[in-house]
């Protein structure tokens, strides 16, 4: 150690510095070839140092000077390096040792693995889908989704029962929500949320959508869904309901039933939906929504069977009188006569006897019109169509 400071401090000593008054490492200037000589203790050593030719091209000084940097004259600066080779002998040059340079190439490359990684991460984290934040789903809780209900008018939308029979399979015992047996109907519950059994069978998150169908009743069906009919209306929806899966993945079927009845004998118009507000809504006298039927009578009309008709009868100590009757042309071919009779609030039973009780045999009974909607006259028996929102509106029902 003591030979390599003598020798480092023999050398600095020859070299010729640019400002002979500036003493720090930083000012020093060397000119383009420096002789030198070692003098160690034990033996002596001459060195010969020549750098390269100065930068043909001049470059404007840069702000803050550097050991390396070109003077004011144009020359390029160097800085020497004492190395030791590997005869264990000094030498001076002008590059940097190799072993340095290595060392600084791996220290570069280390660190930009991680720089890939840390890049690749938020590619990684984009795949995932995103969460919305707790305020997006206030909002959308508050706005958007729908309000609990009640368990039997749940049980019945999903369609498991109709909401009678719904209420006696929760007074059973059958239904739990949650893991324990729920015994009240008016229990509120979401679907959505709540783990909802009923004999064992969980009842499917997603309730199956609102429906709206207009049906031509044929003679022979009755408006019931009970499993003891023969010939029950809602048997005349089952391509409707095998297609359904089809049409509306991954939605439960809905639960039909009609609105209002229609008697076994009697043809014509028809609600059908799985929307029981809808279908109290329009059923109700508050309603007001007329009715309007077709009547074919065996034998000859007149005018006093007319406004005997219009006058009314009593039925059960009602009086129950029809709010307008009209004698329809005669059609070519038909020797039947056929009545026009509109009603609010008479049923079709009622209608038959009104109109029976005038000696007049009826043949057949069709409804025609239900608010300010008309049975359509391409719609066949036993067929049924998807009533828009004009139909609805034209019903009474503004959703």
């Amino acid at each position: 150690m003591a030979a390599i400071a003598a020798a480092a401090s023999t050398a600095l000593s020859t070299f010729h510095l640019s400002k002979p008054s500036s003493l720090t490492l930083t000012h020093r200037r060397f000119r383009s070839l420096i002789t030198s000589s070692l003098s160690p203790s034990s033996s002596s050593r001459e060195f010969n140092i020549t750098f390269a030719p100065p930068n043909p091209k001049t470059r404007k000084p840069l702000p803050s000077s550097s050991p390396d940097s070109p003077d004011e004259s144009g020359q390029q600066l160097y800085i020497p390096w004492i190395v030791r080779d590997e005869n264990g002998n000094l030498n001076l040059q002008a590059t940097q040792p190799a072993c340095l340079l290595h060392t600084m190439t791996d220290a570069k490359t280390l660190p930009s693995k991680k720089k890939n990684k840390k890049k690749e991460s938020p590619s990684r984290a984009l795949t995932y889908e995103p969460k919305h934040s707790k305020a997006a789903r206030r909002f959308y809780n508050a706005n958007f989704r729908d309000p609990p209900q009640r368990l039997s008018k749940v049980l019945a939308a999903a369609g498991v029962a109709s909401r009678r029979s719904s209420e006696e399979l929760i007074f059973q015992g059958q239904v739990t929500v949650n893991g324990s047996v729920c015994n009240s109907p008016q229990t509120k519950v979401d679907p959505g949320r709540d783990s909802i059994y009923v004999n064992g069978n969980r009842l499917p998150k997603k309730l199956p959508p609102k429906v709206y169908l207009a049906l031509n009743k044929p003679k022979g069906y009755i408006c019931s869904s009970g499993e003891k009919e023969t010939k029950p209306v809602i048997s005349l929806f089952d391509d409707f309901l095998k297609s359904w899966d089809k049409r509306n993945p991954g939605l439960p079927k809905p639960r039909l039933f009609t609105v209002g009845r229609l008697d076994v004998a009697t043809s014509g118009l028809i609600i059908v939906t799985n929307d029981g507000e809808f279908a109290q809504k329009i059923s109700h006298p508050s309603a007001n929504l007329s009715k309007e039927y077709i009547a074919a009578i065996d034998g000859l009309v007149n005018k006093r069977h007319l406004i005997a008709i219009s006058e009314g009868t009593f039925i059960d100590s009602v009086h129950c009188t029809p709010d307008a009757v009209e004698l329809l042309p005669q059609q070519p071919g038909i020797s039947r006569s056929r009545l026009r009779i509109v009603v609010i609030l008479l049923l079709e039973p009622q209608v038959f006897y009104s109109v029976s009780t005038m000696i007049l045999e009826i043949y057949s009974l069709k409804r025609v019109r239900i608010g300010a909607f008309r049975l359509p006259q391409d719609l066949g028996l036993g067929k049924h169509m998807e009533l828009k929102q004009s139909n609805l509106r034209a019903l009474g029902w503004d959703s």
